[in-house]
């Protein structure tokens, strides 16, 4: 009989049953960090605690992402240094200036770090929160603040280094060996997402994970790139797998729509069916006979015009679906396939991004101008830990819950903090020792970095257990000071909460008409972009955005309508590009009357898109576009163009409609 088990939480699990991997990368951090503390010790650093701290901060999983974010965090602390250096030669003299322009130069940072993604956001982050910590303390001392700016640069460069190498070295773990496995879990989403579509059912949910999971592996080549020429392979194959995964899912809602147009779609249905089932089961063995049955079908005179383009774009998901294969099989052997896209493009909400940076700022005011208030020794340092978080979580999408997160490792970190401190480290007078002591505290916390709900409360515990002891060639014992710079922090990182709470930038009407407006924008854009590079900047924004929509829809009642008009807008999309691939070869007056069409398109998309009023504005052009289309040409795709401008008149009509909630 088996014995029961007994139910533990993300703590208790992570302590008490911990897995291999997890084991390995807590040991390889305890390994770096002591090698980083002793060489910092050993050159007489002025705060060796910053390259033992850097190590936890950087420590990542797998090889690609530690030397990722270590050379971003690096680039940022540079720019951090030579930013409070200008801000204290030019401000130095006057504190209420310098904190004003300490509070832009915060906004400006965490701007930047809303408006980009991955190790390029961190980037700026740091920039910010390291300008806080190297200039703040300056204020008391202007011509100090090169020599302490040098100092915190070594002593990041020297942390980031031996984290580097220890994940290079120690039971390395490499980003590109896990992107085969990503990219076949979002192409089995895909394939599961793409038969929800042919069959109308649980369309929203299907599409939202193959969608996340494309966002997913799409953010894990910028690791992969810092793993030499194998993890850049793996990364062009991710690049050419998504884009194929997009057009899998366009394929599908192709289908879709054209069987919502048939009059006679019993006739198309048993052959949707098959397909579907086959793309749930993932049998692609059978794709083969399926194609065939369809070009049969196809030959069939009885059928309709409708139903034969259904039929059409059927065969051509199959298509899709045998190239995504291929790029699946690229991936995971390595290569890079024909055709490889840029990085795909996001959706940018630049006021989203401004309103953050300002409450970031006011925020940092606000810590400022109770410093000044009550002239408390310690403000200093409530300063620069307020500026610390407000920079680490300003940008992030839930900041509050994260920052609270990480204040509740702070509050941990201080008594754990206080009895090594005060109760083991004065016994003792050996870097063995002083390594034991604050081993055993991080290699624990290590241990619960690898939990998801644990990451945030022990990388703050991490970084705070050692700054509150400040490990040094000549330690100090100073209780009150121990005592003032715990609070200091309590209260800088807790204001910062507060403001986070009080201060929300929840999305609401005004955001999702600005999320609307980008979207006609870009559809107009679709027009004239280059086809070649157009899926993969269209389907990643599309992307991004769908998914921000389907929060909204969760959240409120009225973000149905919104997501309505997110999936019309991919669908019209969807249909311009099929409609330009099919016309891309287009000569003489073909071409001509294509360019009209158009040109027609986005003059209608820029002037405010589909509405009552619009019903049938894309009626004439369609017609004169379908005319030019009857006359003979060489056109191999012309019986598909036919069928793109149709779906597209169908699905334009159909936007103009008022939705019904």
């Amino acid at each position: 009989m088996k014995p029961p088990s007994i139910p533990l939480s993300d703590f208790w699990q992570a302590i008490l049953a911990p897995s291999r991997s997890d084991l390995l990368f807590a040991l390889r951090n305890i390994i770096a960090g002591a090698v980083a503390l002793y060489l910092a010790l050993i050159f007489d650093l002025e705060q060796p605690q910053w390259a033992l701290t850097t190590v936890f901060i950087v420590g990542q999983f797998t090889s690609g992402m530690v030397l990722g974010k270590g050379a971003y965090r690096l680039v940022g602390t540079l720019v951090g240094g030579v930013a409070s250096v200008a801000l204290i030669a030019a401000f130095g003299q006057s504190p209420l200036l310098f904190l004003l322009a300490m509070a832009t130069w915060l906004a400006l940072c965490t701007t930047g770090a809303s408006l980009l993604r991955s190790h390029a956001a961190y980037g700026f982050v740091l920039a910010g929160y390291t300008t806080a910590i190297i200039a703040l303390p300056a204020v008391s001392d202007p011509l100090a603040v090169f020599d302490h700016a040098t100092a915190r640069c070594i002593e990041i460069s020297l942390g980031i280094i031996c984290a580097s190498v220890a994940s290079t070295v120690l039971w390395p773990r490499h980003a590109e060996q896990a992107l085969s496995a990503q990219g076949r879990a979002a192409w089995l989403a895909g394939l599961e997402a793409a038969a929800a579509e042919l069959l109308g059912t649980d369309q929203r949910k299907g599409m939202l994970v193959a969608l996340g999971r494309l966002v997913a592996v799409d953010n894990q080549h910028a690791s992969a790139r810092f793993e030499g020429p194998a993890g850049r392979r793996r990364s062009q194959a991710l690049r050419v797998l998504s884009r194929d995964l997009l057009s899998v899912l366009r394929a599908a809602r192709a289908v879709a729509r054209q069987r919502l147009m048939l009059d006679e779609a019993a006739r198309v249905m048993p052959l949707i069916e098959q397909v579907a089932a086959a793309l749930q089961q993932a049998h692609l063995q059978d794709l083969p006979a399926l194609a065939q049955h369809i070009r049969l079908a196809l030959e069939d005179q009885t059928l309709g015009q409708e139903a034969q383009y259904c039929l059409m774009a059927l065969a051509q998901l199959l298509r899709l679906i045998e190239q995504s294969a291929l790029t699946l099989q690229a991936l995971e052997q390595g290569r890079v396939p024909p055709g490889a896209p840029g990085a795909m493009s996001w959706h940018k909400d630049i006021e989203q991004g401004v309103l953050a940076g300002l409450r970031c700022a006011l925020a940092f005011l606000a810590v400022a101008a109770f410093w000044m208030y009550t002239a408390w020794p310690s403000g200093l340092g409530a300063i620069a830990i307020g500026g610390v978080v407000l920079s680490l979580f300003a940008a992030r999408e839930n900041p509050s819950e994260s920052s609270l997160n990480f204040l509740k490792g702070i509050a941990l970190s201080i008594p754990v903090a206080g009895v090594v401190h005060f109760g083991l480290l004065p016994a003792f007078d050996s870097f063995a020792m002083l390594g034991l002591c604050l081993g055993i505290p991080l290699f624990l916390a290590s241990l619960c970095m690898s939990r998801p709900a644990l990451a945030a409360t022990a990388s703050a515990f991490c970084i705070f257990f050692v700054n509150n002891i400040g490990p040094s060639n000549l330690m100090t014992y100073d209780f009150a000071a121990f005592l003032n710079s715990a609070v200091a922090t309590l209260m800088g990182s807790g204001i910062a909460v507060l403001v986070f709470r009080l201060i929300q930038l929840n999305p609401g009407e005004r955001h999702y008409r600005r999320m609307y407006k980008a979207l006609l924008f870009d559809l107009a854009q679709l027009t004239v972009r280059p086809l070649e590079q157009a899926e993969s900047w269209f389907g990643g924004r599309m992307a991004d955005r769908l998914i921000r929509l389907s929060r909204y829809t969760a959240a409120f009642a009225t973000g149905t309508s919104h997501w309505s008009r997110g999936l019309q807008g991919l669908d019209l999309g969807d249909e311009l590009l099929e409609l330009r691939a099919c016309l891309a070869n287009s000569q003489g007056a073909l071409a001509l009357a294509r360019d009209r069409y158009l040109r027609c398109l986005a003059g209608a998309f820029k002037q405010g898109g589909p509405s009552e009023q619009s019903l049938t504005l894309m009626d004439a052009p369609s017609q004169a576009l379908l005319e030019a289309l009857e006359q003979p040409s060489r056109l191999a795709e012309q019986e598909m163009a036919k069928a793109a401008i149709l779906q597209l008149q169908y699905t334009w009509r159909k936007a103009c409609q008022p939705s019904i909630e």
